[in-house]
């Protein structure tokens, strides 16, 4: 047993034997019957098995686990507990030997134990308490945490994250974190307290608030912060010259994992303007619960977010396809750190290679398949369209036809929006993947249901332009952008993964889906604020530079084809798009004739090729 829960139990033995004496005094001593010796000795009578009853109770349940700096609710708890159960073997006993009549020496009577446990519970619990104030105002923080010190916090939100924030900063002093203001919508609240830390007006009164209460950082700490209040909140403590900074995930509040150490800085993610999707997790865990699901490219942007949100489904075993081993090593360990080593198995192999493919269906026997691995970099594509055409079209190809021949029930191909009127090879060879989809499932004798979701850009993947901005940012500029009125939609990985796997509970066969991705967004101003969120001012500290459109890419992207037909679906996120499919010995035929030889052919050739089966693909030849 560690020497500190000894020395601990020592300290308690003391205030056990306090408490009955004290108890004893009340008792006995009112009456002037018996002298303080005579009390004494009925406390030393009995303490010999009621101090080690006491202990025991508290061991039982768990007391001495705790540490002995922290102690809320759940310890006090314990200590309730833990002396209830020893008076009532107290009160036990004292019916069990006791004649009736009350004599010193006799077993403690109920009187005595009442107030004993009164007492008891009062002295472990201010001892407790005290220990928990002298650490948090007086003692440093444990050795390696943050060493700044003395910073002020203001908290906009006096609610459940908020309080639990300010509780972990009061508990731990070294982060050199102390919150001194909430700073909440309701009125209701206001002069009121949490944690001894006082609640002030709305957010829109921060000027005010801080020439009364003066702070460093502002932290956000709502649990359903819309991020358009997020927007608003950023722009007043930019105004005001104060650091802002957000509490993490609302997965990661949900899990309880709200700790100050977590506090980040507001990313762009934070100011995209959405709201929260909202899901029918009981169809999407009905689709996946008990099943085995695959899925490829397993360790990209999409992929991996695809495996964690599938994991917590509970399928009966998740398949991890992945061509880069570095990739498919990260993702498996965050799969393992998260709990899942259960069910996943991690398999390194490349979609194109059809005898790896068929091994991995025959002994993995999937049935659902999420088909994620592509080549996605427009501009890099563009210069190797060959690779474009391979891996995006005939990959997808190859994996369709051994989902239909080992009877996958579900095929879902994660495309993109640039698969719309296509102007560059990464458009069209996904476009060419759809056509083949549609082309597949209307075949006659196929029983997987084969559906395609179209999304635009998500933030923060990789390629993405969040990550090149950063970079830039953090070089001192300049943040080049293509073109000033070039626009893009975007969405978080979370959201575009969620709506994927709602997606494929929804499909019949045959569709591509759209998801509904909000406003289109101008890079300029995403550049712009990605600047002022760093601290800086745009075309001041940090320049923007515009570099013009490059080969293959549009000013704006679009949402369907003309020839497709809208239908609505159960989810007001997802867009339904059908269209007449063709015959799969054509698009199979035309396929195999542009693949067949393929690097014998030049750039222009094989763009050319894509544009013969692709009408509306317009190809930016050299």
């Amino acid at each position: 047993m560690p020497a500190r829960t000894l020395i601990l139990m020592a300290i308690y033995a003391g205030l056990f034997a306090l408490s009955l004496y004290a108890s004893y005094l009340a008792r006995f001593m009112e009456r002037g019957n018996y002298s303080l010796k005579e009390v004494a000795t009925a406390v030393l009578t009995h303490i010999i098995w009621i101090i080690p009853l006491k202990l025991g109770w508290l061991f039982v349940f768990g007391h001495f686990r705790s540490m002995i700096g922290y102690f809320r609710l759940p310890d006090m708890l314990r200590v309730i507990y833990g002396l209830t159960f020893a008076s009532l073997v107290m009160l036990i006993a004292y019916s069990l030997v006791s004649s009736g009549s009350f004599t010193i020496l006799g077993p403690p009577p109920r009187s005595i134990i009442f107030v004993d446990y009164v007492l008891s519970i009062y002295s472990v619990c201010g001892l407790r308490i005290g220990i928990r104030i002298y650490r948090e105002r007086y003692m440093r923080g444990p050795v390696g945490e943050n060493p700044r010190k003395n910073l002020r916090i203001a908290i906009v939100g006096a609610g459940d994250v908020g309080s639990a924030v300010a509780a972990d900063m009061l508990a731990r002093p070294g982060l050199g974190r102390r919150p001194v203001i909430f700073l909440d919508d309701n009125m209701g609240k206001r002069g009121r307290q949490i944690h001894g830390i006082t609640i002030d007006g709305p957010v829109e009164n921060l000027a005010a608030i801080k020439a009364k209460v003066d702070f460093d950082e502002l932290l956000i700490a709502v649990g359903a912060t819309p991020a358009k209040r997020v927007s608003e909140i950023v722009a007043l403590c930019q105004a005001n010259a104060v650091k802002c900074e957000i509490v993490p995930s609302l997965l990661e509040l949900a899990s309880g994992q709200v700790r100050a150490s977590r506090v980040r800085p507001v990313e762009i993610e934070d100011l995209l303007g959405r709201e929260a999707v909202q899901l029918d997790s009981a169809n999407i865990r009905e689709m996946i619960a008990g099943k085995v699901v695959m899925v490829t490219g397993a360790g990209g942007s999409i992929g991996s977010e695809l495996c964690r949100q599938i994991a917590s489904h509970a399928p009966a075993r998740l398949v991890l396809l992945e061509q880069s081993e570095v990739q498919l090593f990260q993702i498996e360990q965050n799969l393992i750190d998260l709990g899942f080593s259960g069910v996943i198995t991690p398999v390194v192999a490349d979609i194109l290679d059809r005898d790896r493919m068929r091994h991995v269906f025959s002994n993995k026997r999937p049935s659902i398949v999420f088909h994620a691995a592509a080549h996605k970099h427009v501009f890099l594509m563009e210069r190797q369209p060959w690779e474009a055409v391979r891996n995006n079209s005939l990959g997808t190809a190859t994996l369709a036809d051994l989902a239909s021949e080992f009877g996958v029930s579900r095929f879902v191909l994660i495309s993109t929006d640039k698969a719309i009127n296509p102007t560059n090879v990464m458009g069209a060879s996904k476009r060419l993947a759809e056509i083949y989809l549609q082309a597949r499932h209307a075949s006659g004798g196929n029983k997987t249901c084969f559906a395609a979701v179209r999304f635009g850009n998500v933030l923060g993947s990789s390629g993405s332009v969040v990550p090149i901005f950063k970079k830039q940012i953090a070089a001192g500029g300049p943040v080049k952008v293509t073109h000033p009125d070039v626009t893009r939609y975007f969405m978080t990985i979370p959201e575009a993964v969620g709506l994927v796997l709602q997606c494929a509970t929804q499909a019949s066969g045959g569709e591509i889906f759209v998801l509904d991705m909000g406003k289109p967004m101008k890079i300029v101003d995403l550049a712009r604020q990605m600047i002022e969120l760093s601290g800086f001012r745009p075309d001041v500290d940090i320049p923007i530079e515009f570099v013009g459109l490059r080969a293959g890419e549009k000013l704006f992207e679009e949402l369907q084809h003309s020839d497709e037909r809208h239908q609505p679906t159960a989810h007001p996120r997802i867009m339904r798009f059908c269209s007449e499919p063709r015959p799969l010995t054509e698009v199979r035929g035309n396929l195999d004739h542009l693949t067949s030889d393929i690097y014998r052919l030049s750039a222009n050739e094989v763009k050319s090729g894509l544009n013969r089966l692709i009408p509306e693909y317009v190809p930016h030849l050299d």
